[in-house]
């Protein structure tokens, strides 16, 4: 993920350290791995540990897919073949 596209998504993003119990896995990490994943169609367990546990970024994912969240971070991404492999991956 580059300087511009975090920058665009981060505001949008839930707080890093919640009010309560443990902080949560860097979302930069994570996203990054997430956008691995749909731009090489690859498999969730074939995501480089580089970018974070492959069940932490499936997690993520589903849970902003869940709250409407995700659709709002490809509209600021605007890669249309990440909206594309979104759909297939769901």
């Amino acid at each position: 993920m580059t300087d511009v596209e975090w920058e665009r998504v981060r505001p949008l993003l839930p707080p890093q350290r919640p009010p309560t119990g443990r902080p949560r896995h860097d979302h930069r990490t994570i996203l990054s791995g997430i956008l691995w994943v749909l731009r090489t169609r690859s498999s969730w367990r074939d995501m480089p540990l580089a970018l974070g546990k492959w069940e932490t970024a499936y997690k993520r994912y589903r849970l902003w897919n869940d709250t409407g969240l995700w659709p709002r971070l490809l509209a600021l991404l605007g890669d249309a073949s990440i909206a594309a492999s979104a759909e297939v991956t769901l």
